[in-house]
């Protein structure tokens, strides 16, 4: 016997995009659905009301790839940070994460992803034209390659360095603490510092 609906339209709309978001399948999403409208003045208004906001002013960064409500991001203009060191990671959510550990104290660059033959990713397709043009400033002295410990995080790692070869500045990447196959947004603080100390010549 076909399953009956027992919610309206937009409740069932509410529960499909929440759906779409990693680490919540369609039963997490009608659970978070069911108690964002339960609390409806609690949660889903300052909610919706946060998201109309952020959608209205979060654009990315010109500088450094990174998200956030002003161009250039904070990051970029914060006056406390080494402007001498940039590390380069492959999607904002590693930034954040190298963020949270507090493991570095200066700049970023967001390269948007790997070098994928097989997705058919090319470096016209990744910001590593905007890095090479940044690493060439006179302030820059070290480049820290913080990738995934992937085929492709490496293979992108390996380009990035032949491409900054012509330069005068020191290049590494981080050190074995990062398991091969795994990702930066998965790592714990004490991981990501120890490898960002660690850190070695590329």
């Amino acid at each position: 016997m076909a399953a009956r609906r027992v919610t309206g339209p937009e409740i069932e709309r509410l529960i499909q995009l929440l759906a779409r978001l990693p680490g919540l399948g369609p039963r997490s999403a009608r659970r978070a659905a069911l108690q964002l409208v339960k609390k409806k003045e609690l949660l889903l208004i300052p909610l919706a009301e946060a998201m109309a906001t952020a959608a209205a002013k979060v654009t990315t960064c010109r500088t450094c790839g990174n998200v956030d409500t002003a161009d250039p991001c904070f990051v970029c203009t914060d006056p406390r940070r080494d402007g001498s060191v940039i590390v380069v990671v492959e999607d904002v959510a590693d930034l954040w994460a190298l963020e949270r550990a507090g493991a570095v104290d200066c700049r970023y660059h967001v390269l948007g992803g790997t070098l994928s033959a097989l997705d058919g990713v090319g470096p016209d397709d990744l910001a590593i034209a905007g890095l090479v043009a940044r690493a060439a400033g006179p302030e820059v002295k070290e480049i820290i390659l913080a990738v995934n410990a992937t085929v492709d995080g490496q293979t992108t790692a390996h380009y990035v360095t032949d491409q900054l070869a012509g330069l005068p500045l020191k290049v590494s990447r981080l050190a074995h603490g990062v398991p091969v196959g795994g990702e930066l947004d998965y790592l714990d603080e004490g991981t990501l510092t120890a490898a960002i100390r660690s850190r070695q010549p590329f």
